[in-house]
């Protein structure tokens, strides 16, 4: 058949050819992929306009010119300016610049520029680590660029894979990797490894003919598709997609489409919008009473604007970044590549783990299970046929050849091969003649449907020969069909004495044979997944299995690991549910099987649609999706480059025990986050609110705009040790969660203690020593910034301030900042923040009230997480 030319620039069929966008001539329509394996081969080389011979080099330029390269094109990395500019988008950084720009209008240009530079440095640290990250994931890429075998002009020729266009006929060989999307024009014992596309780890038989349009891809058996590899055989194949229109190029653009916010980024946002209502609303209220009041209206905006920056945890982005990467430098020494750091935090509150199961749970080696006789029982003899026809058959060796021969190498001693029937897929097993001491026997393992037929006696355990009649026969291929339905994979052996003439065999002779059992393979677990498994169901993740590979299987595994399964539900029962109702049923399930890419991103966005914090492991082409809709997707470094480049986090090896110490550092860092909320936000919250309160009654300011300031600044110096910080135990005991009504308890239980001393406070000033503004401010200054520093101490750990020690850096900066505070006025450079030396009565009554607020703070913190701590 001749290659049919049109008019369109010489490029032959070209019209019948999906245009992908990026090409010259408009964007791409619909994908029909299934016609491609379901049309009659005549009809599909009619279509793409090819031969036998494969295409001319002209017309194959032509249509690389017009389609583009056979590549998925990467998403374009935005100019490093752009990255860092995007990152002042965050509600805090917002919030913080407000700040900024406020503290410049008053003219405080120290705090204006200490906030510019805490943001500077906060988005720096980010932008740099999450770079570094993607510059080191980069790198894990292969540097050897592809190349395939084509047919150009009827001649063979070696092409880069990129060169590749549809209408190639293309030639595979044992060890190839599949350049493009292809239909089988001839194949030779050709098997193809396609874990990465359908999560099966044993190799798939592949033949030219035709396969059903709805068929699953794990069951199309005329095509092969890009990025998969052939185990062994040979054959040709004409291409009919290529680049970003494969089966991995459609994965690849779902990888395009915008994912919603992660944990992390909702909690932030959250916290940030309340920030930003109480601001407001302590701004308005305070220019309200001071205008009400008839006050200068200058001296109570820049009041008010002192409050605002006062109540904003200008350190909160500068703690959060320096916490998270000092989290990505402890996994990077546990051999963990964090590439976006806000993975840190999600890691730590990730309560649901969702994995994969070959490669993962599995070690992806074939093992070989059990082999039995025609009665079910555990035979050795049946081992030691399988072993002779795996040692003496010819060609590239099947894992489950590897995994018979590394039971039963010894079986082989003493036989000497005389001839063999290779493997076909017509026929579906293969022969070998043996002899031994004079005896020829012709060994046959294959698939137990084409081998039963066969048959016509069976193997007793005793060794002797028994009739098999057609009920035998029946019952023998149920019990293949019950081991299946287990989840083995099922190979039968029989075996035949000779004589045969001539030291020759021929197909004939594959009759009246002597059944002796099956063999039953399974892809073992890992010896280190139950540990880790275990570590997480103590640490409280629950783990799902999510694979491509049969349930029984799966549920197997499972069983053999440990993991308890509350539920099953297979691909084809999940097509039939509505999101309502995958949402109701994905709560009970451990293992969900037989599912697509797309259905594994709809569990994952079904678990977090019901509050939970998800995880996905993955390192193949059909978990891109899912790690892509994970709040935390994971997956390691020999993952293909589509699933690395989706993944949050990259494991340098594929252990869940790694995970489990990424756990409990994304917890350490949540815990120290949390702190620095819980102190900033209440102490923060509890001043203002006593100084907006005491601008109602007070004849002058309780505190001068500047003391506000310097008051902030102090107590911010305390804590930026804190990313340095220990955490309790129990905190990473479990999955933490930020919750806003937490905070906000705590805000107003806290704040209101704060308020309530400071009240005591003002009333000791002012009428206990009848102090004027200077001395009521220098005295409120100090008693204020000292008890928020030392009650660190306290509420950084739910337990006694005694049960758990600081890191020995936060002790000194915390206790450094009291010693300045109560310094200061007795100093020149206090009379510059308008302070006065205090008489020792008032520093008496100071220290007084300060241990008693400490005392009540410290059993208030005892009760309140008690009654209210749900993280």
């Amino acid at each position: 058949m001749g290659v049919a030319r049109s008019n369109s620039r010489g490029a032959g069929g070209l019209a019948h050819l999906p245009r992908r966008s990026g090409g010259r001539r408009g964007p791409a329509p619909e994908r029909k992929g299934p016609s491609a394996w379901s049309a009659p081969e005549e009809s599909l080389r009619a279509r793409l306009g090819s031969t036998f011979q494969g295409l001319s080099q002209q017309e194959a330029e032509a249509r690389l010119e017009s389609l583009g390269p056979n590549a998925l094109e990467s998403r374009r990395r935005r100019p490093l300016l752009l990255e860092l500019l995007l990152r002042l988008g965050n509600p805090l950084v917002l919030v913080l610049l407000v700040a900024c720009g406020i503290s410049a209008v008053v003219h405080d240009l120290t705090s204006s520029a200490i906030i510019a530079a805490i943001v500077l440095i906060s988005v720096t640290l980010d932008f740099v680590q999450e770079h570094r990250a993607n510059n080191a994931a980069e790198r894990l890429r292969g540097a050897v660029a592809l190349r395939a075998r084509v047919l150009r002009d009827g001649e063979e020729q070696v092409r880069p894979a990129t060169e590749l266009v549809p209408g190639d006929v293309v030639l595979l060989a044992t060890g190839s990797r599949v350049p493009a999307d292809a239909r089988l024009l001839e194949s030779h014992e050709l098997t193809v490894n396609e874990s990465l596309l359908t999560g099966e780890p044993y190799p798939v038989e592949k033949a030219p003919g035709l396969a059903p349009g709805d068929a699953p891809l794990a069951e199309v058996g005329n095509a092969v598709f890009a990025g998969t590899s052939v185990l062994g055989g040979s054959g040709s194949a004409l291409v009919f997609a290529t680049g970003r229109d494969t089966e991995v190029g459609g994965i690849a653009r779902g990888l395009d489409a915008p994912v919603a916010s992660t944990a992390f980024e909702r909690d932030t946002r959250r916290f940030s919008v309340m920030l930003m209502r109480l601001t407001v609303l302590m701004v308005l209220f305070v220019l309200l009473v001071n205008l009400t009041l008839e006050r200068p209206l200058l001296e109570s905006f820049l009041f008010a604007m002192a409050l605002a920056v006062g109540l904003t945890p200008e350190l909160l982005p500068m703690v959060v970044s320096v916490t998270l990467a000092r989290g990505a430098v402890r996994l990077a020494e546990q051999g963990v590549i964090v590439k976006r750091l806000g993975a840190v935090h999600d890691l730590g509150c990730m309560d649901v783990m969702c994995t994969d199961k070959t490669g993962t749970l599995t070690e992806a080696n074939i093992r070989l299970e059990r082999t039995e006789d025609a009665a079910s029982q555990h035979s050795e003899r049946t081992l030691a046929w399988a072993c002779l026809n795996s040692h003496f058959a010819t060609g590239l060796r099947s894992p489950m050849d590897e995994a018979i021969l590394a039971r039963g190498a010894a079986c082989t001693q003493g036989w000497v091969k005389r001839d063999e029937l290779p493997f076909d897929f017509e026929r579906r097993r293969v022969s070998v003649l043996l002899e031994k001491a004079g005896r020829s026997v012709l060994v046959v393992k294959g698939a137990p449907e084409a081998l039963l037929p066969l048959c016509e006696a069976r193997e007793a355990a005793d060794g002797t020969v028994q009739p098999l009649d057609a009920a035998g026969g029946e019952a023998l291929q149920d019990r293949a069909d019950a081991l299946g339905g287990q989840g083995f994979r099922v190979l039968g052996l029989a075996w035949r004495d000779g004589p045969f003439p001539g030291g020759q065999v021929s197909v004939e002779e594959e009759s009246g044979l002597v059944f002796a059992g099956f063999a039953s393979f399974l892809d073992p677990p890992k010896h280190s997944a139950r540990p880790a498994l275990t570590a997480l169901r103590e640490a409280g993740v629950a783990v799902k299995v999510v694979t491509g590979d049969n349930a029984r299987v799966a549920v197997h595994v499972c069983q053999q690991l440990g993991l308890e399964v509350r539920g099953v539900l297979t691909g084809a029962e999940l097509a039939l549910l509505d999101d309502l109702g995958l949402r109701a049923r994905a709560e009970d399930t451990t293992v969900f099987a037989r599912v697509s890419p797309a259905q594994k991103s709809r569990i994952l966005r079904a678990l977090r649609q019901r509050g939970h914090v998800v995880g996905f492991l993955g390192d193949g082409i059909n978990d891109a999706p899912s790690l892509h809709e994970a709040d935390v997707g994971i997956s390691v470094a020999g993952a293909v480059d589509v699933a690395r480049e989706a993944a949050a986090l990259l494991l340098l090896r594929p252990e869940l025990g790694v995970l489990h110490d990424g756990i409990q550092e994304g917890r350490r860092t949540f815990g120290n986050v949390m702190k620095y909320i819980r102190m900033g936000t209440s102490s923060n919250f509890g001043n203002m609110l006593s100084m907006a309160l005491a601008s109602l009654v007070l004849p002058f300011l309780p505190m001068l705009p500047i003391q506000i300031l310097l008051n902030n600044m102090l107590y911010d110096v305390s804590e930026l040790a804190i990313p340095l910080d220990t955490v309790d135990a129990e905190q990473l005991a479990r999955p933490p969660r930020w919750d806003m009504r937490f905070v906000r308890l705590y805000m107003a239980v806290f704040g209101t203690l704060s308020s309530l001393f400071d009240a005591a406070t003002f009333t000791v000033l002012l009428y206990g020593f009848h102090a004027g503004a200077p001395l009521f401010q220098t005295g409120w200054f100090m008693e204020s910034l000292t008890t928020q520093v030392l009650v660190i101490f306290i509420i950084r750990t739910r337990g006694g301030a005694g049960r758990s020690a600081p890191a020995r850096l936060l002790l000194l900066s915390s206790l450094g900042v009291v010693a300045v505070a109560n310094v200061l006025p007795f100093t020149p450079l206090g009379h510059v923040f308008g302070f006065v030396p205090p008489p020792p009565g008032i520093l008496a009554s100071l220290g007084a009230l300060v241990a008693l607020y400490l005392a009540c703070a410290a059993w208030l913190n005892r009760w309140f997480f008690r009654r209210f701590d749900t993280a």
